[in-house]
């Protein structure tokens, strides 16, 4: 099937052949036309399905059908190839928190052939500059609330062109609604080919420089088949709800693509959530799947047994917890709360979704789970060889999806030999199941979210006290992770409560604010080899 998307921006920047992943479709469901558009799948024939007169997309003032959002959604298209001029292939930069706003425009994104580029509501100006300079948007869909930080982006990065608003509170002329009103909602989804790019998913890099992953129409309908299909098992009368973004794929797939695949719905808040708000409206709502890290889970539990002691057991029946490591005190407490055995999982946004796990009655304490029907994976040595059963090891994946780093020398790293290698450390028993060690790298993961040491570490240099200085990821009981920093200071400075407080705000106002340093130690050096390179081994043994 040819492409359809005459901007060949993306798939002239994707591995070459020999570094690409090699991709298994063994089940009879992983078999896919050569034309696919994932919108048109999941969206268009949702009303062959049975779903069209099913609520799809919720919050506190609006619940929206699948036939609602269908023609909101072609509304938007038409916004974006008539209005805007848009071709197939063109990238659109999507900002904005989990909303309904921010669900249709993306949907609208890809149902016309473009490529959705979706990032966080709290990356500053310099982050969302390297995003854009990356991707090459002319135009992006923001919520009115996130204009300023994405408008300090542009004026550094002019390719982007227009910026368009959406989630306003009033009719404001130029709004994505606005413009939308006006159109007819005659939109024929864009024929893309199965292997067509439907999103571009940016992951923070150990290296400092942020990686972006590049998925296709048929990545995202395998992911669906696989963990959804064998392991989830949602149903069309699930209700959904969760705070992982959807600007990362885990958030993207468990709030939007997977529910919509299933004929579920899903909530959405009008205020982020907090451990408590989430604990309330898991009863108001009627909540049956929740999505969300560890340590969230770990927050919420004593609200939640505080409210099933009051008004009984919420509708809860599926807890699915990813991002970071799982730690069975976090299990246990959240059992005790809810009656309910948490679904773990390891993903990827390299491999869009989930592909270890294992759900009750077939989970073993202390382990992840099984591969996931669809995947094959194998714990192995550093060159490749697979260990045996009860050897740690590192961890190799192959799949119907697989890692295509958008122009990066880093898809060697990844991608070896056809394997993708997700720098993740193992250990499989003999029955199968994959137990959890470490990270490989020097990545941070910190209540579900990834920072890159190299990255915290030139936030506090720019500040005029630090000389030099190191970050690690230090182990926490509540967050998995803290990211701590270790800072050898310019004379004239003094290392004490009132310094940490100033380059922590440093940090928070200059990336996001999950970033910052937790801890900070001062040092008189930090430890180096004979070379210079700053031993972060011996950081974390201090």
């Amino acid at each position: 099937m040819k492409s359809a998307q005459t901007d060949r921006f993306v798939h002239d920047r994707l591995p070459a052949a020999d570094q690409l992943p090699q991709l298994k479709f063994a089940l009879p469901e992983l078999q896919f036309p050569a034309q696919l558009n994932l919108v048109e799948e999941l969206l268009d024939k949702a009303a062959k399905k049975g779903f069209a007169d099913r609520p799809m997309l919720r919050s506190p003032k609006v619940t929206l059908t699948f036939a609602d959002v269908q023609y909101r959604v072609d509304r938007m298209a038409q916004v974006l190839v008539d209005d805007l001029g848009l071709v197939p292939g063109n990238r659109v930069l999507l900002r904005g928190g989990n909303s309904i706003g921010m669900a249709l425009a993306w949907l609208a994104v890809v149902k016309a052939g473009l490529i959705a580029v979706a990032t966080m509501p709290l990356l500053r100006a310099k982050e969302l500059g390297e995003i854009i300079d990356k991707s090459q948007p002319t135009v992006a869909l923001c919520d009115a609330k996130l204009l300023e930080e994405l408008q300090g982006a542009q004026a550094q990065y002019p390719v982007l062109k227009t910026i368009v608003p959406f989630n306003v509170t009033a009719n404001e002329a130029g709004s994505l609604a606005v413009r939308a009103s006006l159109k007819s909602g005659n939109f024929k989804a864009c024929p893309t080919a199965a292997t067509d790019i439907a999103l571009m998913a940016f992951t923070s890099g150990t290296t400092g420089q942020p990686k972006a992953a590049v998925h296709t129409h048929r990545d995202v309908l395998a992911a669906c088949e696989t963990w959804p299909r064998h392991v989830l098992k949602a149903t069309p009368d699930d209700i959904v709800m969760g705070s992982p973004p959807l600007a990362f794929t885990f958030g993207l797939g468990g709030l939007l693509i997977f529910p919509m695949w299933a004929g579920a719905s899903v909530y959405f808040p009008d205020v982020p959530y907090t451990p408590e708000g989430m604990a309330g409206l898991m009863f108001e709502v009627g909540a049956t799947i929740c999505y969300t890290a560890p340590t969230f889970y770990r927050q919420m539990a004593p609200f939640v047994k505080a409210l099933a002691q009051a008004r009984g057991k919420p509708a809860l029946r599926i807890c699915v917890s990813a991002g970071e490591a799982l730690p069975d005190a976090t299990r246990q407490l959240w059992k005790d709360a809810t009656g309910i055995e948490m679904l773990d999982g390891i993903g990827a946004t390299e491999m869009f979704h989930i592909f270890i796990s294992a759900a009750p009655p077939d989970m073993r304490r202390g382990a992840i789970g099984k591969v996931v029907p669809g995947y094959t994976a194998k714990v192995v040595d550093d060159d490749g060889a697979e260990q045996p059963r009860g050897t740690v090891g590192k961890l190799a994946v192959i799949g119907p999806t697989g890692c295509k780093y958008l122009g990066d020398a880093r898809q060697g790293n990844y991608v070896q030999n056809g394997w993708n290698h997700p720098g993740d450390a193992f250990l499989q028993d003999a029955d199968g199941y994959f137990f959890y060690q470490a990270r490989t790298d020097d990545m941070i993961i910190t209540a579900g979210y990834n920072v890159g040491a190299p990255e915290v570490e030139d936030a506090l240099l720019k500040h005029p006290a630090v000389a030099e200085c190191g970050v690690i990821g230090k182990p926490d009981d509540a967050r998995g992770m803290i990211v701590k920093a270790f800072c050898v200071l310019r004379p004239g400075f003094t290392g004490d409560d009132a310094l940490v407080k100033v380059l922590q705000d440093h940090v928070k106002a200059s990336i996001a604010p999950f970033k910052y340093p937790r801890e900070i130690e001062f040092m008189d050096k930090l430890p180096r080899t004979e070379t210079g390179k700053l031993q972060r081994f011996k950081l974390k043994s201090l």
